[in-house]
């Protein structure tokens, strides 16, 4: 076995830190859920699905859409245990990605009638998914066959028609990225293959 560069970081401290943020932005996610206090007398039905419909599907879809790239990210560093730092500096960018994902989540939830708010939550997921992508480019240089970089597109693909979706029909967008990341997240789960 080598000795690892010496100029090469240990990404096991990165891991640390990557479970931390994804912890804290997946809990962040039902921030903007609407509290009992927001309420003059008891809700009805009708009353519940106006204020709570539109941000369930939000936090749900961000937080399986968090869970998918939290499983490839630690598939990614178990596979890269040494890393220079412009690899860390681009793990960093994309664990600020994920960072923000609670802000672009509760803007979703809140208005996500709104194409540029819907177009926004797009292109926010779609940069989770290039950075993901590139990342694990960079960790497989080298290697042939790469069926986990070509995984890693899949996210990026259920993406990208979605945005374009939000730009024309915001309402139906949310729908399209939840039956794409819902279907990779149940396929991995019991597809049996490492994610990506």
């Amino acid at each position: 076995m080598t000795e690892p560069n010496p100029d090469h970081f240990e990404m096991r401290r990165l891991e640390q830190l990557s479970n931390t943020i994804f912890g804290v932005a997946m809990t962040l996610l039902a921030y903007d859920l609407p509290r009992a206090a927001q309420f003059a007398n008891p809700p009805g039905w009708a009353e519940l699905y106006h204020l709570y419909a539109q941000r369930l599907i939000a936090l749900a879809l961000s937080f399986i859409i968090a869970g998918v790239f939290w499983v490839s990210h630690h598939h990614r560093l178990a596979r890269q245990p040494y890393a220079s730092r412009a690899v860390v500096f681009i793990n960093l960018l994309f664990l600020l990605s994920i960072i923000l994902l609670p802000a672009t989540t509760g803007l979703n939830g809140a208005y996500g009638r709104s194409s540029a708010v819907a177009v926004l939550y797009g292109l926010h997921l779609s940069a989770i998914a290039a950075l993901n992508a590139w990342l694990w480019w960079i960790a497989t240089r080298g290697q042939r066959p790469r069926p986990e970089l070509v995984r890693s597109l899949v996210p990026l693909l259920a993406l990208l028609p979605g945005t374009a979706v939000a730009a024309v029909a915001p309402q139906d967008a949310q729908y399209l990225w939840l039956l794409g990341f819902g279907a990779l997240a149940i396929r991995r789960s019991f597809g049996g293959r490492s994610a990506a």
